[in-house]
């Protein structure tokens, strides 16, 4: 019997449901982000230091509690966890909405980190999709995911013209509570809650993945996109404002048409870069574009043309970056552990959020924009270098074979035939999964071997 090809109505209305929950948890978390450090200035006690603390230190709770949380939904169910989490997240909004000291907003800020539920998310997703269309509903989140941040980044701004900007912590508190009713109301509930190699990290492969060169690379890399894009937002809205004599509410006049812009030129250097196998070569010049984007916030700051070109070449390099890197991850990776892979990579990102928030506000506070613009300078400099170094990915294609209902004698034999074939790069057999996980060049597809094994574990289903 031939697995569907498509998915089901039940597998996207999941996707769909899930999506919309990530979608508006990032758009509640993201779209203070432009106006943040102009507002926080008028909180009691503030200092340059504890603003950058207070838009960084999210990123910290995010990274300590996503992986407990995602282990405590193996055990106690993926609904009830993720509905704890949009809690403490709506908490943490709602005490960030009301705070007039530094203290009050970092507890709401802290609070908002620790409903850590993108993992949790997506191991449901994993559990209401087929493995033949887990990569298909993971992509289609990561697209989701990519644009709410864009609509973030401009609706802030743009909603601070009618409302003030703690406001916008109230809005992040609805979000969040629309996030609980599409989960009980869209979302179904799995039949059985299953722990996913290819999704969910595995601790024990932890110190085994964070030795690989390769992986370590892409790892440093997602930690300085995101300590330069956190860094750079303690500064961009004071300097527009001190420099171009943009108000918060008038900011969306520069950031709607980069972003746009930015939007449609990423898509076509995504595309352009998978069709011609020339993904090192936009990686690095993306990574180029944001140390450029950076040396000219420094020297024109007060020219709107180049503020425009500046902020153009910033999200158009952190899109792509953004794109590639958990695309890089997932290829590099052993097919069996790209869940844990995916689970370092991500608590590495959200670790760059808190030290580019902490150090972005402290360098401000101690040298202006000059120390926060060469800090990031730098770390673009040594990205670039690392970045140069790393191997051109290979263009692979990972299966994942259920070999449930085969005896073992026959997992045997079928490894040793597929280990054979021209162009497989590795086979890796999880025994207590009874699954296969294959990585090989797209050619292998076709060839009779390959096919002839698959129709043979089909024919058995």
């Amino acid at each position: 019997m031939l697995h569907h090809t498509k998915m089901t109505p039940l597998e996207r209305r999941s996707v769909i449901s899930l999506s919309s929950i990530m979608s508006l948890r990032m758009i509640g978390l993201f779209m203070v982000l432009p106006v943040f450090s102009l507002y926080a200035h008028q909180l009691r006690d503030a200092t340059p230091t504890l603003i950058g603390l207070a838009m960084g230190i999210y990123g910290l709770f995010q990274a300590l509690f996503q992986i407990p949380l995602g282990s405590l939904s193996d055990r106690y169910g993926r609904k009830p966890i993720i509905m704890m989490g949009l809690i403490v997240f709506t908490l943490g909004s709602i005490t960030a909405g009301l705070a007039h000291t530094m203290t009050l907003m970092l507890i709401g800020r802290a609070l908002q980190g620790i409903g850590a539920v993108g993992s949790t998310l997506m191991a449901l997703m994993a559990d209401l999709t087929r493995e033949n269309q887990r990569t298909k509903a993971m992509a289609m989140a990561g697209i989701t995911i990519g644009f709410s941040f864009s609509v973030a980044m401009l609706i802030g701004p743009l909603l601070t013209q009618w409302l003030t900007v703690n406001n916008l912590f109230f809005f992040a508190a609805a979000f969040s509570m629309l996030g609980i009713l599409i989960l009980y109301v869209s979302v179904p509930t799995p039949i059985t809650i299953k722990w996913h190699r290819d999704t969910e990290p595995e601790l024990k492969s932890f110190i085994k993945l964070l030795a690989s060169p390769e992986l370590a690379r892409l790892n440093i890399g997602i930690l300085i996109l995101h300590a330069i894009f956190t860094a750079s937002f303690v500064v961009i809205p004071i300097s527009l404002k001190q420099f171009t004599g943009l108000e918060s509410h008038q900011q969306w006049e520069v950031y709607l048409p980069t972003l746009l812009i930015a939007f449609v030129c990423s898509l076509i250097c995504i595309g352009t870069a998978e069709r011609k196998q020339q993904l090192k070569f936009f990686f690095l010049n993306s990574i180029g574009a944001i140390a450029i984007a950076e040396l000219l916030f420094w020297i024109m700051p007060n020219n709107k043309i180049f503020v425009i070109i500046s902020l153009f070449l910033f999200f158009t390099g952190f899109s792509l970056l953004e794109a590639f890197l958990p695309s890089l991850v997932s290829r590099t990776a052993p097919a069996a552990r790209k869940g844990s892979a995916l689970g370092i990579y991500s608590c590495s990102q959200f670790f760059g959020i808190f030290i580019g928030g902490t150090l972005g506000g402290w360098l401000y506070g101690k040298f202006s924009f000059l120390g926060v613009y060469l800090f990031n300078i730098m770390l673009g400099l040594c990205w670039l270098t690392l970045a140069f170094l790393m191997q051109p990915p290979r263009y692979l294609v990972t299966q994942m074979w259920n070999i449930r209902l085969l005896k073992q004698n026959a997992w045997e034999n079928m490894i040793a035939r597929l280990q054979v074939i021209p162009g497989i790069v590795e086979v890796a057999l999880v025994a207590e999964d009874r699954m296969i996980y294959l990585k090989m060049e797209r050619d292998v597809l076709q060839h009779p071997d390959f096919i002839h094994l698959k129709e043979q574990l089909q024919s058995e289903k």
